[in-house]
């Protein structure tokens, strides 16, 4: 009975983490594909610091997203290693 409640909660985990993935990956997908070339044009209409804003996404702006969504990645998964005890 124990190592079902066991692969259980890795299920569990494996899941939430999943999930965590799945959405941190799409939200990489929609600044660097989607604003970075799809809407490049129509982001270039908008301007950020005296730059288009198509041409910021596409050189700078995914690039930051990345790095934070990595730190947020962290944050998440440091969080669901405490809730399921695999943190050391």
């Amino acid at each position: 009975m124990m190592n079902n409640n066991i692969s259980e909660n890795k299920k569990k985990y494996w899941k939430k983490n999943l999930k965590y993935v799945s959405i941190l990956l799409s939200i990489w997908f929609l600044v660097s594909f989607v604003f970075g070339i799809l809407l490049f044009d129509e982001l270039n209409m908008i301007r950020l610091g005296g730059f288009k804003l198509g041409f910021w996404f596409a050189q700078q702006g995914a690039i930051y997203v990345f790095v934070i969504l990595i730190f947020v990645y962290i944050r998440l998964m440091n969080k669901l290693d405490k809730k399921f005890g695999y943190n050391n």
